[in-house]
């Protein structure tokens, strides 16, 4: 089995103001890269549209409903101070939805070895009621919920190593000690949740890392905090939400990894899906916002899954 990549031109539709960071071009760096000869063997597959229904797995259909109104017919219109849609911008979000949820079933089917999922808008910080930070609904969660009711997971593991915090997956699984959610992220720094302090049901495990720390912290934080907990959740499925924003490059924070770095976390994820997970590994894009930081990582992160 191969590594498979989910992408669709409609994720380059979902516009936001001129200037704002989560733009189309991210997913244009990221084509660039990986039509590199190096990734010759991706098994390239365009991503379905989602079932709307499946978003009813962690949002409520008032909150739904709202979303949908929000989508303008012309132009571009503001959901808050960050986030905004576009004409296309469901469609966008559905897709994103339904390439997460196939990639479920591509791991649990035995169609791939792994997936990863370019698309966008980003997922991580849309709350169970909220849509905030570039998200409109939570990609990750929707696919935990749906590996537990498709393929009856009992347990799903959540690793977020963007350099915010995923205060909205943290929302939505808060008292549900069926799903882990492990988080690497700067803090302070936007959404501002985060602390070692927020547990949850004992499901929560935050590792937030100071502004200015690079590779030896991130390290540190997977090797003491983060693996530990997946060992001992031993998940049927691991989902990370690859934000590739903790990038010495990138310009919204102040933690400086390397492409190197993303390798190394891929690789001590790739090992406790094999140790617990039936290899079943998903892996959906979140940040990283500068073009050339992003597609080098994500290079990084999509090579070493090839490796198997």
């Amino acid at each position: 089995m191969t590594t498979r990549l989910y992408t669709h031109p409609v994720f380059l539709e979902h516009l936001t103001p001129p200037g704002h960071p989560e733009r189309p071009d991210r997913l244009r760096a990221i084509e660039r890269v990986l039509d590199d000869e190096a990734f010759s063997a991706l098994d390239r597959v365009e991503a379905p549209e989602g079932d709307e229904a499946t978003i009813l797995y962690a949002h409520p259909e008032d909150f739904v409903g709202r979303v949908r109104a929000a989508i303008p017919e012309t132009g571009i219109v503001s959901i808050d101070a960050d986030t905004s849609a576009s004409p296309k911008s469901w469609l966008a979000a559905v897709t994103a939805i339904g390439a997460a949820n196939a990639a479920v079933d591509d791991v649990f089917e035995g169609r791939a070895a792994n997936v990863f999922v370019a698309a966008r808008p980003p997922g991580h910080h849309a709350e169970k009621a909220t849509a905030m930070g570039f998200c409109l609904f939570n990609t990750a969660a929707i696919a935990a919920r749906y590996a537990q009711e498709k393929h009856l997971a009992e347990r799903v593991a959540i690793v977020d190593w963007d350099v915010h915090h995923g205060n909205g997956t943290q929302d939505i699984f808060w008292d549900d000690p069926s799903v882990l959610y492990c988080s690497t992220h700067q803090m302070p720094l936007y959404p501002g949740t985060g602390a070692k302090s927020e547990t949850g049901a004992g499901n929560i495990v935050n590792a937030p890392l100071a502004p200015s720390t690079g590779s030896d912290t991130f390290r540190d934080a997977f090797l003491s905090r983060v693996l530990p907990s997946i060992d001992a959740f031993q998940p049927d499925l691991i989902i990370i939400s690859a934000g590739f924003d903790a990038h010495h490059r990138d310009p919204l924070a102040a933690i400086n990894l390397t492409e190197d770095d993303f390798d190394w976390a891929t690789g001590q994820l790739m090992e406790r899906a094999g140790r617990h997970s039936g290899n079943r590994l998903v892996s959906l894009l979140e940040g990283g916002y500068d073009l050339q930081g992003l597609a080098f990582s994500v290079a990084a992160h999509v090579g070493r899954l090839m490796k198997g």
